[in-house]
């Protein structure tokens, strides 16, 4: 079985996708000879999906990724964010195969977190990947923002219960409210594709030495994506 970190495997025991596990090994080596590449090392800070470093049959640097199976369609979704971004403001993506949430994506540099820069430049490199990525979405089949405040007021709830409460009604109220109103700010005929899981961790270095100091995210590690 390939190499998995911890969390991802312990991840996968608990949302069920041991055969998730089981079947990796002939995953991977299927999506080897079908796409003609030679997979490298795990990619250790991978949280959501078996990452490696991969490498095309011309010798072209690029890594693998398969999501774990969700109920919630996210593989699918980001197979979709990566198609409509093109290569603006993320990785490319070179292959992917919907049904098993397999991508082949290009690689890129050394995260931001791993570069010595100052915290106001590390910012303004965030919010500059960040808007690269927008652009409209409309009948994308995406969730919207308004589907993700409805997910959030729900979580919030359910978790305080579930975690014995262990903060003041009147916060969770707040948190709750604040979901709402996000819901009703939501407007389709404006809405752009935006990134959801903006830090440090997810955003490497450029593609070339004679590319923009603007980095660029990394699809590695890519959360949620939405249309809001």
């Amino acid at each position: 079985m390939p190499e998995l970190p911890d969390v991802v495997r312990a991840k996968a025991v608990a949302v069920g996708a041991v055969a998730w596990l089981d079947g990796l090994d002939d995953l991977v080596a299927g999506l080897e000879e079908a796409w003609s590449i030679t997979v490298g090392p795990t990619c250790v800070g991978a949280t959501e999906a078996y990452v490696a470093l991969a490498l095309l049959d011309d010798a072209t640097p690029c890594v693998l990724k398969v999501a774990l199976p969700r109920s919630f369609d996210a593989a699918r979704h980001e197979i979709t964010v990566l198609r409509l971004a093109d290569g603006h403001g993320c990785a490319r993506l070179l292959r992917a195969d919907e049904p098993t949430g397999a991508m082949l994506l290009e690689r890129l540099g050394r995260p931001l977190s791993e570069l010595d820069l100052p915290i106001e430049e590390r910012l303004e490199i965030l919010s500059d990947a960040a808007a690269r990525i927008w652009r409209p979405v409309r009948d994308s089949g995406l969730p919207s923002g308004a589907d993700k405040a409805r997910w959030l007021e729900a979580f919030v709830e359910t978790t305080w219960e579930a975690l014995g409460r262990p903060c003041s009604r009147h916060v969770v109220d707040h948190a709750v409210e604040c979901a709402r109103r996000r819901a009703s700010a939501h407007h389709d005929r404006g809405a752009v594709l935006v990134h959801g899981d903006v830090h440090q961790g997810t955003h490497s270095s450029p593609r070339t030495a004679s590319s923009s100091s603007t980095l660029t995210v990394s699809l590695q590690r890519l959360s949620t994506t939405w249309a809001c």
